[in-house]
């Protein structure tokens, strides 16, 4: 297996454990719910932000060393405006944009369905690969639109 699949699977274990089995994961869902009542809880969300900031500082150098093991070279502006495929693939995956859920797993899910859908069009051959980019913000902008109808769902059958 490849170094970068096991690499890949670790973190995501490690990402699922943290969140789902540990205090620090509760915070950090509790902080991304609301982070004035989770201060006024008494969490300490200033030292669980940086804790996330170094987590995630972590993770970008794990990644940052495997894509250069994957391209066999360094180029500190090859992955720039990557951000919108990571933010696309964890709103797919089922994380909300205000914060406070999301799942590990869905996000695994949000990256194999992301991917998929450039791979198919590739495979069909008859399609320009442009129609992947909008054939994946056509996506988004439904995963959007549905999480938009959740959140203001469940906030009528609150009140």
């Amino acid at each position: 297996m490849n170094f970068n699949v096991i690499l890949f699977i670790v973190m995501i274990i490690i990402g699922a454990f943290i969140l789902q089995r540990t205090r620090f994961g509760r915070n950090i869902y509790a902080i991304g719910g609301n982070e004035q009542s989770a201060s006024l809880m008494g969490l300490p969300v200033g030292r669980t932000k940086v804790l996330v900031y170094g987590f995630n500082g972590l993770c970008s150098v794990l990644a940052g060393i495997s894509y250069a093991l994957y391209v066999k070279s360094g180029w500190n502006l090859s992955l720039q405006g990557g951000e919108l495929e990571v933010i696309t693939c964890a709103v797919i995956g089922g994380t909300l944009l205000t914060g406070g859920v999301g799942y590990m797993i869905g996000t695994l899910f949000g990256v194999l369905l992301k991917s998929v859908i450039p791979a198919l069009i590739t495979f069909n051959g008859n399609l320009l690969s442009w129609w992947g980019k909008i054939a994946t913000g056509l996506l988004l902008l439904l995963f959007i639109c549905i999480q938009r109808f959740v959140v203001t769902s469940s906030g009528r059958r609150r009140k």
